[in-house]
């Protein structure tokens, strides 16, 4: 049974600018994240950041929880060897997905300057 989904979209242009900043980082992305954000460049570097960032307000969205709802650096966006993203979540976010037995879906996407998320969060 669906019981949240959510959706998002972040400009890759504002998260090139953000990304620049150490503190956003820190603040923001997981370890985990950070180092595939390194391992990437350029406008790849800008798009993956500004789809994690989408995927972790879709999440919250999903959850019914605004900004604030988790640590942001608590809900990882990472990606499988095929390149299919999905969630690592710590903390917080673990701990209530875990106590509502949810399975969190993610896709991702970038086009055009903008990065989009799509998180549907089933009951398992």
């Amino acid at each position: 049974m669906i019981v949240g989904i959510g959706t998002d979209l972040c400009q890759t242009d504002r998260m090139e600018r953000a990304v620049a900043r150490e503190t956003f980082l820190q603040g923001v992305f997981s370890p985990e994240e950070r180092d595939l954000l390194a391992g990437r460049t350029g406008k790849r570097r800008a798009q993956t950041a500004a789809a994690n960032f989408a995927a972790k307000e879709a999440f919250l969205k999903a959850c019914g929880r605004g900004l604030g709802g988790f640590a942001l650096a608590d809900i990882a966006v990472l990606r499988k060897e095929s390149g299919e993203p999905y969630f690592a979540l710590s903390g917080g976010a673990a701990a209530w997905v875990e106590e509502k037995r949810l399975i969190p879906h993610l896709s991702l996407t970038h086009d055009a300057g903008l990065a989009c998320a799509f998180v549907v969060l089933e009951q398992g």
